[in-house]
């Protein structure tokens, strides 16, 4: 493997090959897509685990707008079904077809979208499973020693 911030990241590190593995498949979403920057979007880091993308969608309808899951991809896309009707003598707001896709860690999930004032409104959280938080590990006197929900029981 051959990553771009050197090797000497990498002689500390153990398990970390399917975050440097997303790296590398960003990297090349990236390099093959570049990203639009139509419609316009924010990402708001709301508290320590929620989070909000917020795309500015004016004129799209709802069921204009859809919206994946899939694996650790997040993609939403808009089609406009038909034409507005009209003559326009100014078009200053657009309404193309777009799709954008985040990437998510493995550990955030959508709970919710709504369409508020113009903007698509995905939240989502970071669900960081129990066996993933800190914990303390005893250290035993010889015999093998269990930690059970802070509580150490020696094995028999």
């Amino acid at each position: 493997m051959n990553y771009p911030f050197g090797r000497d990241l990498l002689l500390s590190s153990v398990g970390f090959e399917r975050l440097l593995d997303a790296f590398s498949e960003i990297e090349k979403s990236v390099s093959s897509n570049p990203s639009p920057n139509y419609p316009p979007y924010n990402i708001v880091k709301q508290s320590e685990n929620q989070y909000a993308i917020e795309l500015a969608v004016a004129g799209f309808k709802r069921d204009e707008l859809d919206i994946t899951a899939e694996g650790n991809k997040l993609t939403v896309t808009g089609k406009v079904a038909a034409p507005r009707d009209g003559e326009f003598l100014h078009r200053g707001i657009a309404t193309r077809d777009f799709r954008h896709q985040f990437t998510l860690a493995e550990t955030v999930v959508v709970r919710a979208a709504e369409l508020v004032d113009g903007l698509l409104v995905v939240r989502l959280e970071n669900v960081i499973p129990e066996e993933k938080k800190p914990r303390k590990i005893l250290i035993g006197g010889g015999e093998p020693t269990l930690v059970i929900e802070n509580r150490e029981s020696r094995a028999a």
